[in-house]
């Protein structure tokens, strides 16, 4: 008679007998975040192997008439070498985080404050910030000057050479770094993403470019005058990240034919089915807006709304938009499923406390 169960040893801190099925899919559920079924990961196999080798090893009673196999099989779990396929862990998700423009990956005020905090309340996760970039200078830069697609690329394969990020992780991107992130999923299913947080993301794009503080004013104000000469001319086009979501609600057609990463990730010049699929696949997609936003125009972008097709001054919520009635993307039958979240936060862009964030943010890192 042939039966399958889960070893769970080496995939505990404390060495477990044999357990079901059930209670292996139950064990997957609470601690791995599987997008699949959690039975087609307890197999009819064990799982062997050392560092990045082993292999399966089928169970078979009726064929497992060798003492000396069974003892040798029973040692090898019982020495913590056996953990469930594929390739994943007991330990907590794993977190990717995108900053936004004119930040860096590792800016201690920001998202180096971000990484901190969410290791101190989740003991053991991983978190990867990504850098654009050889170093900080790079980084920051290229949130002003690399194409977008390029970027989106380039961490793709970063995130599938990963070997921490092979059984999935969770996302959230701050500013810019929510609809890049966006992208990464709809373009980039491997390594799965589960929840895609974004903190201030311009989905729908801007129209009007923000003030900058500090020591990119400067920048801000040299790309204003770029967007204003011609957001949609080839060479703003190819040289400014921020011309590249930038929507002009007068000139839609100008938008969907020349810009080369908002009207593609929103299916504004073709149909992309991957995209839609892959965005779908999501547990949740939480959107984040502030809701006394003084930098992004307009606000309303935050959560997936935007301006009246046309005009400049009447925004209309995600629901009202064609990119949700035709559901060009997914996000219709997303929120009928209850896979959208709409968060709001007090406060300027960016702008909020400590306690803010582990009451609203931290549960979807969990």
């Amino acid at each position: 008679m042939r039966f399958s169960f889960c070893y769970l040893i080496g995939c505990l801190s404390n060495p477990s007998p044999p357990i079901s099925r059930s209670q292996c899919s139950s064990f997957l559920k609470r601690r791995q975040g599987w997008s699949r079924p959690a039975s087609s990961l307890c197999t009819w196999h064990i799982f062997l192997g050392c560092g990045g080798g082993g292999g399966f090893v089928s169970y078979d009673r009726s064929k497992m008439a060798s003492a000396r196999l069974q003892k040798v099989l029973l040692l090898q779990l019982l020495s913590g070498f056996c953990w469930l396929s594929p390739g994943s862990s007991a330990g907590p998700v794993p977190l990717v985080i995108w900053h936004g423009m004119g930040d860096s990956c590792c800016n201690p005020e920001s998202m180096g404050y971000i990484k901190k905090i969410v290791e101190k309340k989740i003991p053991g996760i991983y978190v990867l910030s990504l850098k654009i970039g050889s170093n900080l200078i790079e980084d920051m830069e290229n949130s002003f000057f690399m194409n977008v697609n390029d970027q989106v690329k380039l961490v793709c394969d970063e995130l599938a050479k990963d070997p921490k990020l092979r059984g999935g992780y969770n996302a959230m991107g701050f500013s810019q770094g929510g609809q890049f992130l966006r992208a990464v999923v709809q373009r980039c299913p491997s390594p799965p993403m589960f929840n895609l947080i974004s903190v201030g993301g311009q989905h729908q794009g801007v129209y009007g470019f923000p003030r900058c503080p500090g020591e990119s004013s400067h920048l801000c104000d040299w790309i204003r005058r770029m967007l204003d000469l011609g957001a949609y001319t080839a060479v703003v086009q190819n040289r400014l990240v921020q011309a590249q979501y930038w929507h002009d609600p007068l000139n839609e057609e100008e938008y969907r034919k020349h810009s080369l990463f908002l009207a593609d990730i929103n299916q504004e010049r073709s149909n992309n089915s991957t995209y839609k699929k892959n965005l779908m696949s999501l547990k949740k997609f939480v959107m984040v807006k502030f809701l006394n936003d003084t930098m992004v125009d307009p606000p309303a972008s935050e959560w997936f709304g935007y301006y009246r097709s046309g005009q400049a001054k009447e925004t209309i919520p995600l629901q009202e938009t064609s990119l949700y009635t035709e559901d060009r993307l997914g996000l219709k039958e997303m929120d009928k499923a209850g896979k959208l979240v709409f968060l709001g936060a007090e406060g300027d862009h960016l702008h909020f406390s400590e306690e803010w964030f582990y009451k609203n943010i931290l549960p979807f890192l969990q």
